[in-house]
């Protein structure tokens, strides 16, 4: 892998090296070796960002690197072992695949995800996880919606059965009062990830996909666990835990399992109780710094991405504030959260999880919302700054773990799908999280 995404796109002779080099120095003045994160962009800097034509070829690169480094002479091989998940397996670079062609209208990268996701299909029934980041109901969702863009509609509606059988899992609708069967909620390995999957075909196939009548028994369990969780708790509604922690962010927490939980009709009292669920969160942000904890009580403020800290709430409270315009509130704290991501969000890492490209979909949600053109020039700030930077961060963080380099959620397969959203980011959707 070159030193950084830049060697990849560009050719245009001494001029534009020393026009790269000047840009390298600018950007290195904000990073501290010795912090988790970046210090704070100038306001200044979309005078040193790419155009729109560099960011599109820098996506097309990035995932043709992607495809090279985890399928090629590595995915075919049958005797390998493969990872079937969307989070940093091969089913990552299917969905990034997919968006290319979303992106391009390339249909060799629709086959390209067709391929792959033939060869997860062989061992995803092996998998007890049933979600859309890493279990079956991923590959599964994903082949439909693929299978149905090729025009084939047989094994489209293989995946469909094969999701189906999911959804007719016992443990998925059994409540706490029943025993729950050890099903955790959230949205990495919980039903709410299950939930997502159903969203996600319904968002491509249409509404009638995947009934409601499978969905909502799922929903009821959640609500129901979450009361339970939150029993001691008489100011927060929903409370959930994983393996003992009360989590708040998106992969196993909180604003995870209430996005999902907007998608779907609710009943006024449960509709109430996301709503108080949210300001409960909300009013356990740091004074100081306005970001959000890890977890219930945890004091510790150092983590500002995805799956912890203010950004999976800027997009959750956006998704919120569309579901309840009346609630002004969130709105606001949308706005709020997008300022911690912009003052403390260019950390050293690249991917949707833990990293840049995560924190970055955070103002293209603000932007969804406000129409604000602020929020596109802070996201094509941070893009410049992965433009820039990209690979070497990747090259320091995953040395030796290759695959999680070129994965979906840990490396530049989730920077891939935030280049290709930068173009259109009245369509932008953050994978495995927004629809």
């Amino acid at each position: 892998m070159s030193a950084s995404i830049i060697e990849r796109v560009s050719d245009d002779g001494d001029r534009r090296q020393r026009e790269d080099q000047r840009k390298d120095q600018w950007m290195n003045s904000f990073v501290d070796d010795n912090d988790q994160t970046v210090m704070e962009l100038s306001d200044h800097s979309s005078m040193f960002i790419p155009d729109d034509q560099t960011f599109f070829r820098a996506a097309v690169s990035l995932k043709n690197q992607v495809v090279e480094m985890t399928w090629k002479d590595k995915g075919k091989t049958e005797s390998q072992e493969i990872n079937p998940t969307i989070y940093t397996g091969l089913m990552g670079t299917a969905f990034t695949c997919f968006r290319s062609f979303q992106a391009t209208a390339c249909h060799l990268d629709l086959l390209l995800s067709a391929d792959i996701v033939r060869a997860c299909a062989t061992v995803a029934h092996s998998s007890r996880n049933v979600t859309f980041l890493s279990g079956r109901g991923g590959v599964y969702a994903l082949g439909a919606v693929i299978m149905n863009y090729m025009g084939d509609h047989l094994s489209r509606d293989r995946f469909l059965d094969m999701f189906i059988e999911v959804a007719q899992e016992k443990a998925l609708p059994v409540g706490p009062e029943e025993g729950g069967f050890g099903m955790s909620y959230n949205l990495l390995c919980g039903r709410a990830g299950f939930l997502y999957a159903a969203l996600f075909i319904k968002s491509h196939l249409g509404e009638e996909a995947v009934s409601n009548d499978l969905l909502m028994p799922v929903v009821d369990a959640i609500l129901a666990g979450g009361r339970a969780g939150a029993s001691d708790n008489p100011s927060c509604p929903l409370m959930y835990r994983w393996h003992g922690t009360r989590f708040f962010g998106a992969a196993h927490g909180l604003a995870g399992i209430l996005h999902v939980l907007l998608h779907f009709p609710l009943l006024e009292d449960d509709a109430e109780d996301v709503k108080n669920t949210l300001r409960y969160v909300m009013s356990k942000r740091f004074p100081k710094s306005g970001n959000y904890p890890s977890s219930d009580g945890n004091g510790r403020d150092n983590l500002v991405q995805w799956s912890h800290g203010a950004t999976s709430m800027a997009i959750t409270l956006c998704k919120a504030s569309q579901v309840f315009p009346g609630e002004r509130e969130f709105r606001d704290g949308a706005i709020e959260a997008g300022e911690v991501v912009w003052k403390s969000g260019l950390v050293k890492k690249v991917g949707l999880d833990d990293g840049v490209s995560g924190n970055a979909y955070a103002f293209l949600s603000l932007y969804k919302l406000t129409g604000e053109a602020v929020y596109m020039e802070r996201s094509k700030a941070f893009a410049s700054f992965l433009y820039h930077k990209g690979s070497k961060l990747v090259n320091a963080k995953h040395s030796g773990e290759t695959d999680h380099a070129y994965s979906l959620f840990l490396g530049l397969g989730g920077v891939a799908c935030f280049f290709f959203d930068l173009l259109q980011p009245e369509n932008s959707k953050f994978p495995g999280y927004e629809l």
